[in-house]
């Protein structure tokens, strides 16, 4: 999930600004064969190892540590670009990147109105009770990835309302700093949602055979 803003001066010096989060089964796996530098993070004043950042570039580091010595958003200020290696367990049911293709596949919505089968999903297994009071049925990754977003904090007045009245607002930052998803994070999630429906429907019928 990659949001890229570049702002420009008046002596065209181009500042990047990314947002890159990369998903893994297991992300040790990709630390331990590539040379990269821990992100660091500020935490009630004293300077902490990123729970998930790290950077891919040459960046000045803490000799003891071995952590990135400036605060993420500091770095990133002076241009440094940080990725997030994220583990998400949905990946170890995935044998390779053909099985990936086919889990990404239109599901089956219908079973989103199971409880079940809802309750075990990514994202949304806490969430059934708020599905079931959306007017319209999720059968979209759209209409997904705003049922994501409806569900953080900023957002939640949109629940109960049509997806189309719903669509007007949600997308726009809020005036204020309470947590939102933007829509790449969330087009992003529902699609990792699908794969994580597709992947059960899969492991159903394997049972049932």
């Amino acid at each position: 999930m990659v949001k890229n803003n570049i702002k420009r001066s008046r002596t065209m010096t181009v500042k990047f600004k990314s947002d890159i989060d990369i998903d893994f089964a297991d992300r040790e796996q990709v630390l331990d064969i590539l040379d990269l530098t821990p992100a660091s993070i500020i935490r009630k004043g004293e300077i902490v190892k990123h729970n998930t950042g790290v950077y891919a570039t040459a960046i000045p580091t803490d000799p003891f540590t071995g952590w990135a010595s400036i605060d993420y958003e500091a770095a990133e200020d002076r241009g440094y670009t940080k990725l997030d290696l994220l583990n998400v367990n949905v990946y170890k049911g995935v044998r390779d990147e053909e099985h990936l293709v086919k889990l990404m596949r239109e599901p089956d919505w219908s079973k989103l109105r199971d409880r079940t089968v809802c309750e075990q999903l990514i994202h949304i297994n806490n969430h059934y009770d708020t599905m079931l009071k959306m007017p319209e049925p999720i059968d979209s990754i759209p209409r997904l990835a705003m049922f994501l977003s409806v569900i953080r904090p900023a957002k939640r007045s949109l629940i109960g309302k049509s997806w189309k009245e719903v669509a007007e607002t949600i997308w726009q930052k809020p005036t204020d700093e309470t947590y939102y998803f933007k829509q790449a994070h969330a087009i992003s999630y529902a699609q990792l949602v699908v794969v994580n429906l597709n992947l059960l429907c899969e492991q159903e019928l394997l049972n049932d055979a």
